[in-house]
């Protein structure tokens, strides 16, 4: 594609990029964004490629209430059976992405939902692309589904229901429905104890309605924070390790996400802990089916009584008689799907647009105040080594360029600039194209971005040493 020059931005010129531009960006002197010397074949036909908008490659079906967030003027959007191979960010729900599916043009993924394990989180952050999540968005309907476990957990509803069936082809419905109800006896969930693992946005949810329904509740969260912690009914009993909050309880709710490796939480719920479970405690589990050791919890299912509620598969208790395995329903609710979907697209929006991260999982959160009249936003991600900023902005200075605001901020191996650029002086041609490209081959930086102008222009970064944008 040829470069975009954007000179003195007059009626027409304006017509051309959308009106994109403010009243404010008019008065810039004139401002020159190179862009799109990319080859084309790498990643999809020049034809594909809508000038002027962002575009959105989606798999799954998507809400159309958080899709209308992203507004048809600036956004293209395309769904998993569409060419986008130009795309700008990605949106998802429960596919599995492949590297291979994420274009060159890529600036973000999103998921619509808590859980991330369906990306590729770890080579995302390798190849300096932030992964967002929706914290919190499907937190009621999954807490439902929790208190809708506790009941399944004491009364045994699904037994019944299947009784009946086999009564009702056998005619004998209504000859045994009094007779039989004494096969299904259960107890009531009021004065009971609730133990609650993990007191984020679930638990904590989880831990108040229970309260609300007459449970006693312990909760433990090593990671909770002074705030969350006061967002609790004072009622809730503190326990400071997992073994004094199951000891004695008659429920235990798991809310905690599930980490791969070494100080993970895989099978964190395991015999040494199961051991310490009362007889007959029920175990919720509607967070990951991988927080469980299943064998440790068949010997309680088989000598405790105790049962096991969840909507992830199992391959060891799925058929047990004290387990009841659902699909997974948690988020399943048309009010999820559209809290979720709206968060996933306003985190791509503000990305997009201002360069600004929150609900990433693997970049810090950063932000900037509102650009400052007369200035031009650049963004870098670069790892997380001594000396690159410097590099950074000493490119800057040496372009006698001023830099008006910037942040920098770092997460683990990744870290994340925001930069505001002073173009105000009258008369002079600011063209960001050597600096961007002196900046991208900076060793450890991985993109740069220039939000200004027409959509989806000013990306830059490196491919296997190669500049490309």
């Amino acid at each position: 594609m040829a470069s975009t020059l954007l000179k003195s931005f007059s009626t027409t010129a304006q017509r051309n990029v959308g009106n994109q531009l403010s009243s404010a960006m008019r008065s810039f002197a004139t401002i020159h964004v190179e862009h799109g010397r990319g080859v084309w074949k790498t990643y999809g036909d020049v034809n594909n490629y809508t000038p002027g908008k962002f575009q959105i490659k989606t798999f799954n079906k998507i809400s159309p209430i958080g899709l209308a967030r992203l507004s048809e003027d600036r956004y293209d959007i395309r769904t998993e059976e569409q060419d986008a191979h130009n795309a700008h960010a990605i949106l998802l729900r429960s596919h599995k992405l492949k590297e291979e599916e994420v274009a060159h043009t890529v600036r973000a993924i999103a998921r619509c939902g808590a859980g991330t394990n369906n990306i590729p989180v770890a080579r995302m952050t390798e190849l300096g692309i932030p992964v967002f999540n929706t914290p919190g968005a499907n937190a009621n309907a999954v807490k439902e589904l929790v208190i809708c476990g506790l009941f399944l957990g004491s009364r045994k509803v699904i037994d019944g229901i299947n009784h009946m069936k086999s009564l009702g082809e056998q005619g004998l419905a209504r000859e045994r429905v009094e007779k039989d109800k004494a096969m299904f006896g259960g107890r009531e969930i009021n004065g009971k104890t609730l133990a609650v693992i993990g007191l984020g946005n679930i638990g904590a949810a989880t831990a108040h309605d229970a309260a609300q329904l007459g449970m006693k509740v312990k909760g433990y969260d090593p990671g909770l924070s002074v705030t969350a912690a006061l967002k609790l009914p004072s009622s809730v009993q503190l326990s400071d390790s997992i073994t004094s909050a199951v000891a004695d309880a008659d429920y235990i709710s798991i809310n905690i996400p599930y980490i791969k490796g070494a100080n993970g939480t895989h099978h964190i719920i395991n015999d040494e802990i199961i051991k310490h479970f009362k007889q007959g405690a029920v175990l919720l589990n509607f967070a990951r089916g991988e927080l469980v050791d299943s064998d440790a919890l068949k010997k309680h299912l088989d000598t405790k009584d105790g049962r096991y509620i969840s909507d992830f598969p199992d391959d060891v208790v799925w058929n047990h008689e004290n387990a009841v395995i659902l699909p997974h329903l948690g988020a399943s609710t048309e009010e999820a799907e559209d809290a979720a979907a709206s968060m996933a697209a306003d985190t791509i929006k503000m990305f997009l647009e201002e360069g600004s991260i929150r609900h990433s999982v693997n970049f810090p959160t950063t932000s900037l105040p509102e650009r400052p009249k007369g200035t031009v936003r650049f963004t870098v991600v670069n790892k997380n080594v001594p000396g690159c900023l410097a590099l950074i902005t000493e490119s800057f200075a040496n372009a006698g360029m001023n830099i008006v605001q910037q942040i920098n901020q770092s997460r683990g191996d990744i870290a994340y600039n925001m930069l505001d650029i002073d173009v105000s002086s009258n008369g002079d041609v600011h063209s960001f194209k050597d600096v961007q490209e002196q900046i991208t081959q900076i060793d450890h930086v991985l993109s740069t971005r220039i939000l200004f102008g027409t959509p989806g222009q000013g990306y830059a970064k490196k491919i296997d040493g190669e500049y490309f944008v």
